[in-house]
Order: structure tokens, then sequence, then C-alpha cells
């Protein structure tokens, strides 16, 4: 069997995510809060923040835009933190009966350290590892953590960069930041391992890459392979997109060669890419739930240790995104008319989320003959075993679950349903 620590699904607190909660009464906030963190809803665990501005905020915001702070002197937490993002956090950690772990990812640097003088659009960070650009960018991380720190969120984990390939695509729209696996494991080599360690944060998980899985061999051959770097990093952090490019099996072989690293599904969202049509918010279709399960399903059955949604809560639309990059979420705010919308990405994230706790082990799950029906196993914590099936087919089909210690179980499967079985 597999066995590797299980941290499963949550979104993203978005500036966006933020903004269009609080579009709504506080009831209304509360009962999508709850139905999301509390025991009553499907207990989501970890959660990822934006550190500073991504494209689901309304402009592009740095927390130090004052050009030539190498000691980040002016370093300071925005409105979008204060309001938007910490109390939803807080309000998180207190309805949840769970811990919550929160990870930070930036976006780009304040626009006087990057190359082409702007958060957004193609270019790396000045200078090399080591100089004052890069101390002063890994500061911006220990200033990051302090900041949340005292407002009484304590950082689990952190992201090297978000999609660092973007950052050499030229004429891209919003924040980026480029880095080649190489000069990530400068940085963190020579900066951003030394500083959190220095500020006593050697404990913050740490993770590499932070972009598709295609990138994910070369990249931790690349940085795990140099002793010095690999100490510093905890975790490989992966996004779905156009994952079907690229084999599964890729993180098996990874997870083989770097076992004590582990992987982690950090980004994803459907209606992102296609023609109008098909981008955005779709209420009720589902099978935006079916592509969700089938990549948790097919990424912990090689080895990731949990898969993290992107926004919290988006508009009718898919936004706010102040580059119009709309997407759909699992949840949908109609502050129009005074309401939310539970999507079907929704109920299957909480499949996982709700019935395979924190400190799962993936087990052994066999099928006696071909079918297409998709599946997976845990033990949890407290020696509950829990059997998750996905049938994206247009027929129902009939299913016998034998444990050699409990016995079987007979039932029948819908078509285009997700089932879990808990004994």
């Amino acid at each position: 069997c597999g066995i590797y620590l299980k941290i499963h699904n949550e979104p993203c607190i978005s500036d966006a995510a933020g903004l269009n909660i609080l579009n709504i009464s506080s009831t209304l906030q509360k009962k999508l809060l709850m139905s999301y963190f509390s025991q009553n809803g499907i207990e989501y665990s970890i959660g990822r923040i934006p550190m500073a501005s991504c494209d689901f905020s309304t402009h592009p915001y740095s927390y130090d835009d004052n050009e030539g702070d190498f000691q980040m002197q002016n370093f300071s937490l925005t409105k979008e933190d204060l309001h938007l993002k910490i109390p939803l956090m807080l309000t998180a950690m207190n309805m949840s009966k769970r811990s919550i772990k929160f990870f930070g990812s930036p976006w780009a640097a304040p626009a006087w350290m990057k190359t082409n003088g702007k958060m957004q659009g193609a270019g790396i960070l000045k200078g090399i590892a080591g100089d004052k650009f890069h101390e002063a960018w890994a500061l911006y991380f220990a200033k990051f953590l302090k900041g949340y720190e005292d407002k009484g969120v304590k950082i689990w984990g952190l992201t090297v960069q978000n999609e660092p390939s973007t950052g050499f695509i030229p004429g891209y729209a919003f924040q980026c930041m480029g880095f080649s696996a190489t000069m990530e494991r400068e940085f963190v080599n020579k900066d951003l391992g030394p500083t959190l360690a220095k500020f006593g944060y050697s404990d913050v998980k740490l993770m590499m890459l932070d972009d598709a899985r295609i990138f994910v061999q070369g990249w931790a051959d690349t940085m795990l392979s140099d002793p010095q770097t690999a100490k510093y990093i905890s975790g490989i952090a992966l996004h779905w997109y156009n994952e079907q490019l690229t084999s599964p099996n890729k993180l098996t072989a990874v997870h083989n060669k770097f076992p004590s690293h582990f992987l982690l599904n950090t980004e994803a969202c459907t209606g992102w890419i296609g023609p109008s049509s098909e981008r955005g918010v779709h209420l009720g279709e589902w099978s935006r739930g079916n592509k969700y399960s089938h990549s948790i399903i097919e990424n912990l059955s090689h080895w990731s240790a949990g898969w993290v949604d992107w926004n919290l809560a988006l508009n009718m639309r898919g936004g706010p995104n102040w580059v119009n990059n709309i997407v759909d979420s699992p949840i949908i705010v109609d502050a129009k008319n005074r309401a939310f919308y539970k999507q079907p990405m929704y109920y299957h994230l909480g499949h996982f989320s709700k019935f395979v706790p924190p400190g799962s082990q993936r087990i052994s799950v066999t099928s006696s003959r071909y079918h297409s029906l998709e599946f997976i196993g845990f033990v949890t914590p407290q020696s509950n075993t829990i059997l998750v099936v996905l049938n994206t087919q247009a027929k129902s089909a009939s299913i016998s679950i034998r444990d050699s210690k409990a016995g079987m179980i007979f039932d029948m499967i819908p078509a285009f349903s997700i089932q879990t079985y808990i004994w």
C-alpha cells in the first residue's frame, strides 16, 4: 500500500474571495464560511494566501513600493490583508474543530525590484542570488510571516514563487516573476533559506516550483539533488493546469527519488480556458465537479499529500479579476439576489475534505476486472476505512467492496456520481 500524510482540500483566500463574501449579509457570510470550515460543513483544513496582490485583486499592489528600501523598513500589510484576508482566516480558525494550515505564495516582487519595472508582465528579480535585491526579497518573506503572526495567524508554509514559468512569457497580462529551476535553487540556497532561519522561521514549510506538473522532474532534480538547497525545502507544489499532458507517474518517480519531500497540489480551477462560452461561471455544471475528483484521485494515488482549490468564492461572472481572467469557483456569490450557490465542485471536494481527515493514510485498493470507475482508499487516524468512488459515465454500475477483515458491501453507483463509503 502507499502511505503518506493526507493534508487534503481547501481553496485560496484571495482578495476576490474577501470582497465577495463581505458583499453579502453577516448572516450569509457566516453560513458561507460554516459551509467550508465548520463540522456542519466540509471541514477544510489548509488554505493558500497570496502575498500581496494577484490577478484576483482589484489592482496590483505590494507590501513595499518604496524604491531602494532594501532593508524593508517601509514594509506593511495592506487594507486587503487587514480587512479582507485576515478576518476571514481568523473566523475560519474559530469555526473549525481542526487545525487549519495556511501557506503564502507571492505572485511578484515590488515593481522596483523587477527587471521590467512592473509587477505584471514578463520579468525576473533584478541582480543575482546573494545580492541586495535577492536579500531584500528574502527579507520580504520574513516580514510577511511576522506581519501575519502579529495579527494572530501563524503561517504554516510558503511557496517560493507562484508559476515561475509565466515570468518568461512575453506579454503576460498579470502579476508574475520568472525563475528557472537553477535561479530558484540559488535564491533558496543563498538568500531565502538562510533568511527564514535567521528570523526564526526554519519550521515554516518551504515549497519549490508551484507550477505545472510538466516541470516537476526537471525542477526536482535541479533543486533537490543539491544537499545545501534540499535542506531548506520541505515540499514540491504543483498546479493542475494541463496536467493531462503529463503522466502522473512522474509524481511517483519524484517521490521515489526524493521521498523526504512531500508533493502538494496547490492550485486548481475550472472555467479558465477555452472560448468565451466555456470561461467563467457555469452554475450547476456537474462535469466540472467530476474533473476535480478525477484530478484529486489521480494525484493522491501518485503520492500527492493534498489538493488545494483556487478561490474561496467568486461573483456571478467569475471575478473580480483586474485583468478579466475569469474562472469558476465551488461557491458563487449572488450579491444582487442576496444568495450564494454551492457548485458541484463544492460537493466533490467535500467527499475528500470531510471524510478523509489530516493524518489519514492511503491504502491499496484493487479491482478484480476492468471498468470505468475511479476510486481511492484510506485509513483515518480514527481507524476508519474510507473508499471514495467516482462514476463519470452515463450508466450506473454494480459494485462489491471486499475487506478481508470486515466483510463485503454490495451497492449500485449511479451514473455521473461520487460516493464515499466508511466502515
